[in-house]
């Protein structure tokens, strides 16, 4: 073996499979413990965290892929589009008398002849692209990856020997196949080949295949990694969660990508994209997990939760918003609250802290104006943003909730299928009369659901299934939305249409924190304080037959939002007060005749 021992960022095969060889020294049970960690994953959780040399780690990305080195560490921040089920693979096998490990790997580091003094273990398959809608600064610094790929470069780094390629079909792990529902699951394959006899491949020269061509031709929120998890308990984690996978990326570029003619393979495999070559889809073989928020991807000063800090915040943000809106102050209040809404319970089929706004009076002339604004002021403060434009031509074709492809056994991907915390911008201003088929009905009644229930229903043909959402949505329509029932509407009274200044990084950092910070805050309402709000619904109740439960949630939920707008946890009069002042304001313009 090369490399020092325990290098774990140049030669992280190194230190697993030295950890591996002292566990097994030390009496680990091969048969018993099926591939629990032995200590591999502590060492590295030492590595990144107590030694803080997670920052050292490179960040994968298109960009940075044509610096990244077969069998070293790196980083990935995606969302979990599908999951592909489980695969079983030769884990352990006795090279003479000694006990080899293939954990973490694609490739054996020494040959394996098939006996029966090998282990089969099982590891999980995640499907995973860039979080939808990731705004440009949410991203890390390119060039410190760079530099840290290009640091990786050491001749220490192990790798597979390549002097006889006849070897290369016995080094290559044998993996076991499993997928749920599948005739020929479970069958032996090898790098995706079924064991039965094959062809060996053809010699493969130096320079056959360039790193360059591990960069997908697509754009950079089409570039997919195949994530090996190893160790993990299903149940933390699901579909759409956003996870920083920190592993070792496997690709080797001198690999032909036809390795054999096999019909049986296409029948065997759950999913082609699965085991397309690493030069379309990088394979990392997760060590460490993270889970991520919205707010990891936050970047900037890490200030302190002071009243005046806050209301200073709060009111220059507020002017931006309002120049932005076109001097509509009121406008921009509603707006304040609508960026710091999430969903933070549910009550039975009712996602309580939603607060969804539809911003009428925007003419086919005014609309680019205001919603380039707008659009640009969202992305520039909030890390995940879409804007979807709607026509009844684009309901009638496109899907727009993910849908299971029993052909290729994938959840194909669909534009609702977004990340917690996702802010989406529905643009309905070029919506013209017109008749919707059957996609377009069920692409109405998905976005209904969102906008109501803050569920999407993903089509698995035979059934349908309810996923939950937090997505905050913003409607732009020229008068009241009929397809998108929003929790509020509100006419947009501009006086000018001034372009915004632009804004110094520093000051937007700040608003990301204030408002990142602010969302988390936790909130209640003091006894004295609900029997205040609870006499006023009452009066208004009597004022206005018409309102309901979902209204009185609503009110609830701006007071909320008011209150931890100003860095508050309780609801005060003062703050009730303004949320009043706000509704009174609202409904006189919906009385207007615009």
């Amino acid at each position: 073996m090369v490399g020092l021992p325990y290098d774990c960022l140049a030669n992280p095969l190194g230190a697993v499979r030295l950890t591996f060889d002292k566990a097994v020294a030390s009496g680990y049970d091969l048969a018993v413990l099926q591939g629990q960690d032995w200590g591999a994953a502590e060492l590295f959780r030492q590595f990144f965290f107590d030694d803080d040399c997670l920052s050292q780690v490179p960040m994968l990305s298109p960009s940075t892929l044509k610096w990244a080195q077969p069998n070293t560490l790196v980083r990935f921040r995606g969302m979990i589009q599908d999951m592909l089920g489980n695969e079983f693979y030769v884990g352990a096998y006795k090279d003479g008398d000694t006990w080899r490990t293939n954990k973490f790997a694609d490739t054996s580091h020494s040959p394996m002849n098939t006996s029966l003094d090998m282990q089969i273990w099982e590891r999980r398959l995640l499907y995973c692209i860039p979080v939808p809608g990731q705004n440009f600064w949410a991203e890390s610094s390119q060039e410190a990856v760079r530099n840290s790929h290009t640091n990786l470069r050491s001749p220490q780094r192990e790798k597979r020997p390549r002097d006889d390629e006849a070897v290369m079909g016995d080094v290559d792990m044998m993996e076991f196949n499993a997928t749920e529902g599948s005739p020929n699951s479970k069958k032996m394959r090898e790098d995706g080949v079924s064991l039965e006899p094959l062809t060996m491949p053809q010699t493969v020269t130096e320079g056959t295949f360039s790193n360059l061509s591990l960069v997908p031709d697509a754009e950079r929120h089409s570039f997919p990694c195949l994530i090996k998890m190893y160790d993990t308990v299903e149940s933390e984690i699901k579909l759409n969660d956003i996870f920083e996978f920190v592993g070792i990326l496997t690709f080797d570029p001198e690999l032909p990508l036809d390795r054999v003619d096999n019909d049986e393979l296409l029948q065997s495999i759950e999913d082609e994209l699965v085991h397309l070559p690493p030069s379309k889809v990088p394979r990392i073989h997760c060590i460490i997990p993270r889970k991520l928020t919205v707010n990891d991807f936050l970047s900037g000063p890490a200030l302190e939760l002071m009243p005046n800090t806050v209301k200073e915040l709060r009111e220059a943000l507020v002017g931006h918003l309002t120049t932005v809106l076109g001097n509509d102050r009121v406008a921009a209040q509603y707006m304040l609250l609508h960026l710091l809404s999430r969903v933070h319970t549910r009550v039975d089929s009712v996602a309580v802290g939603k607060l969804s706004i539809n911003l009428t009076c925007l003419s086919k002339e005014s609309m680019p104006v205001f919603s380039n604004h707008l659009k640009l002021a969202i992305e520039c403060l909030l890390p995940f943003t879409i804007t979807l434009p709607i026509t009844i031509n684009y309901l009638n074709t496109i899907s727009l909730a993910p849908k299971k492809d029993y052909n290729t056994n994938r959840l194909a991907f669909g534009f609702l299928q977004l990340a917690e915390g996702s802010h989406l911008t529905i643009d309905e201003t070029q919506l013209q009369a017109g008749t919707l088929n059957s996609t377009g009905v069920d692409n109405a009644r998905v976005l209904k659901s969102l906008m109501e229930s803050q569920t999407v229903e993903y089509d698995f043909t035979y059934y349908k299934m309810e996923m939950p959402v937090d997505v905050q949505l913003l409607i732009l329509s020229e008068g009241k939305s009929h397809i998108l029932p929003a929790d509020l509407i509100l006419p947009l009274r501009p006086s000018s249409v001034e372009s915004p200044l632009t804004v110094d990084e520093e000051i937007l950092k700040a608003w990301r924190w204030y408002l990142g910070t602010m969302k988390s805050l936790s909130h209640s309402i003091d006894p004295d304080m609900q029997k205040v709000v609870e006499d006023d619904l009452v009066a208004a109740r009597r004022a206005d037959r018409s309102l309901g439960s979902l209204e009185f949630s609503r009110l609830l939920t701006m007071g909320r939002l008011m209150s931890i707008s100003f860095g508050e946890s309780h609801l005060s009069k003062e703050h009730w007060q303004m949320v009043k002042e706000l509704e009174t304001i609202r409904k006189e313009r919906l009385q207007e005749k615009p």
